[in-house]
C-alpha cells in the first residue's frame, strides 16, 4: 500500500510461503509507515537554540491495522535542529507592542522513542514547530460530589413531561459519554489548554513586558511530527474469523477516531472542497469484531465555509464524509485480487481540536464555529482606566511639587510600549498620555472591533467522526447533502 504523507496507515507483509489461501491465521507485519505523525508534549521546557536537547511524552498511542503498538506516555528525546527568525509582520507587530526581541522559531526532530520495558527505538521525524495549544501537565483534581438528601415522593407528573425528561437525561448521558472517550483517547483534548502553569504563565507574563528577553519552547507544548522512517514491531498472527465483519456499515451513531488530511481554514476554503481522513484508531463493533482497520480512508467535501468578520464574528466551518475505503491489503485477507469496494456512507464530524487560535465549538450536526471567551472584554476595560489615567495631569494634586500624577503616565507608557513606554514616559507627561490612548485604541481594536477567530484545521488534526446511515446510492445523497448545507 502507498501511505499517504500524515497517515497512520499500516503496512502489511505477507509471508510468501504463507498465503491467505492456505493459512487460516496469516502473519502480518505491525509497521506504523513514513509520513505517520508522532504526536508528542514537552515534558520540559527548551530554549531556543540548536543543539538544545528535548524531552517529551507521547500524547497518543500508536496504532497498527488493529492494534495498540506504543501506549501513550512513552518517552521520546531529540534536540532543536534549527532555528529561524519569525516573519516580519510579527516582528514589526512585536516592535509596536514595546518587544525589540529578536523573535524566532525553534524546529525540532526526534530522534529515540523509549518503549514501557525500558527498550530503545531510532526514529527519525521531519522538523516541526510547537503547536499553539499546551498540555496540562497538572490537571485540577475533581472533587467528590456531596451526598444529597433524597427528596419526597413527589407527584408523577404527565407522560409528555416524563418524556421529556427522560430524553434531556438520555442526550446528556449520550454527549458526557463521548467527551469522556475523547478526553480518554487524547488524554485529552479536554485537558490541552492554552496556558502553561501557572508559575511560567506568571514568568512569561512578566518577561513579555521587557524591552529584551530570553526565548524558550514552554513546558507542555505539543508537536505532531511526521516520521521520515517506518517504525517496525515485529508481526503477529490475525485470525480471519475476527476480519469477517471488515468493511460493514458501523452502526449508527458510531464514532471513529481520525486525523485529517486536508488543512481547513474557513477563511480560504471552498464549496465543495475535497476533504481526506485517515483512520488513526481501529473501529470495532460491540463484540470486538474489526470494522474499520488503521489506515481506512475517509473523503468528503466542505458543505458550509464563512469567514470571520468584524466585531468578532468567529468563522465558521462545516464539512461531512460519504465515502470510505479500506486499505489494498484488506483484500489479500479475503482471498481477493482486487481492492475492497468503498463504502457509501454519511458521516459528520462530532468532535475536534483546533490548529488556530481560537477555540472552537462543533455543533450537533458537525459545523464547527471560532469562539472566543467573553473575557476579552475585560482588557479594553482596563484599558480605558489606564488611559484616562494617564491623561490626569492635575497640577494641584501633586504632593511635593514637581509635575503631577506620575503613577498615571508610567501605566499610560507600560500600556502603550511595555516597559520601555514605562520608562519613556518619565519624560514628559504628554509621552505618557499618548502612549496609554494608543494602548487603549489597540486594545479596544484586537477585542472588539477586529476579526473574529478563524476555524483553522492543520494537517493531522485530531477529529472524531460520527457514523449515520449507509447511502442508498452512490451520489444521491451527496448532493442532497451539498445543497441543504450550504444554506444554513
Amino acid at each position: 500500500m502507498k501511505a499517504a504523507l500524515g497517515t497512520c496507515a499500516v503496512v502489511l507483509f505477507f509471508h510468501p510461503a504463507a498465503s491467505a489461501a492456505d493459512d487460516p491465521n496469516p502473519n502480518i507485519a505491525l509497521t506504523v509507515p513514513s509520513g505517520a505523525p508522532v504526536r508528542v508534549y514537552l515534558t520540559k521546557r527548551i530554549s531556543k537554540r540548536a543543539g538544545a536537547p528535548v524531552e517529551a511524552k507521547l500524547v497518543e498511542p500508536l496504532f497498527a491495522f488493529d492494534r495498540e503498538v506504543v501506549g501513550a506516555g512513552a518517552a521520546v528525546h531529540g534536540r532543536v535542529s534549527r532555528v529561524q527568525a519569525v516573519s516580519k509582520w510579527q516582528r514589526a507587530s512585536a516592535i509596536m507592542n514595546g518587544d525589540f526581541t529578536p523573535l524566532c522559531k525553534a524546529e525540532v526532530e526526534f530522534t529515540t522513542l523509549t518503549l514501557p520495558d525500558g527498550r530503545q527505538l531510532a526514529i527519525h521525524t521531519a522538523e516541526s514547530e510547537g503547536l499553539n495549544s499546551v498540555v496540562n501537565l497538572s490537571p485540577p483534581k475533581k472533587k467528590k460530589p456531596k451526598a444529597q438528601p433524597q427528596p419526597a415522593a413527589q407527584p408523577q407528573p404527565a407522560n409528555g413531561s416524563v418524556l421529556a425528561g427522560v430524553w434531556g437525561n438520555a442526550r446528556q448521558t449520550a454527549q458526557d459519554k463521548v467527551n469522556a472517550q475523547i478526553s480518554a483517547r487524547t488524554r485529552g483534548v479536554a485537558d490541552i489548554v492554552r496556558a502553561p502553569n501557572k508559575k511560567e504563565k506568571l514568568e512569561e507574563f512578566l518577561l513579555a513586558k521587557l524591552p529584551y528577553r530570553p526565548q524558550w519552547v514552554r513546558r507542555g507544548t505539543r508537536f505532531d511530527a511526521e516520521l521520515r522512517e517506518p517504525l517496525e514491531f515485529g508481526s503477529a498472527a490475525v485470525q480471519k474469523d475476527a476480519l469477517a465483519l471488515v468493511g460493514s456499515q458501523p452502526a449508527a451513531d458510531a464514532v471513529v477516531h481520525a486525523r485529517l488530511l486536508t488543512p481547513l481554514d474557513s477563511a480560504s476554503s471552498k464549496l465543495g472542497e475535497g476533504v481526506e481522513a485517515v483512520v488513526v484508531e481501529p473501529l470495532f463493533s460491540p463484540d470486538h469484531k474489526l470494522l474499520l482497520p488503521a489506515g481506512t480512508r475517509l473523503s468528503g467535501a466542505v458543505v458550509v465555509a464563512r469567514r470571520a468578520r468584524w466585531f468578532h464574528r468567529g468563522g465558521q466551518l462545516r464539512f461531512n464524509f460519504q465515502r470510505v475505503a479500506l486499505p489494498e491489503e484488506v483484500a489479500h485477507l479475503r482471498e481477493t485480487q482486487a481492492a475492497p469496494p468503498a463504502l457509501q456512507t454519511a458521516a459528520t464530524l462530532q468532535a475536534a481540536e483546533s490548529g488556530g487560535k481560537t477555540q472552537i465549538k462543533v455543533d450537533e450536526e458537525g459545523g464547527v464555529k471560532a469562539t472566543e471567551s467573553k473575557t476579552r472584554f475585560i482588557a479594553p476595560l482596563i484599558a480605558v482606566i489606564i488611559a484616562n489615567k494617564s491623561m490626569d495631569n492635575d497640577a494641584g494634586r501633586a504632593h511635593g511639587g514637581g509635575e503631577a500624577n506620575v503613577g498615571g503616565r508610567t501605566a499610560g507608557g507600560a500600556l502603550g510600549f511595555g516597559m520601555l513606554g514605562a520608562l519613556a514616559a518619565q519624560s514628559s507627561k504628554y509621552v505618557g498620555t499618548a502612549f496609554g490612548i494608543y494602548g487603549m485604541a489597540w486594545s479596544v481594536y484586537a477585542n472588539v472591533i477586529g476579526r473574529g477567530g478563524e476555524v483553522q484545521f492543520e494537517k493531522n488534526a485530531v477529529v472524531d467522526i460520527k457514523f449515520g446511515t449507509r447511502l442508498p446510492a452512490p451520489g444521491a445523497k451527496f448532493r442532497e447533502t451539498v445543497g441543504g448545507g450550504g444554506g444554513n
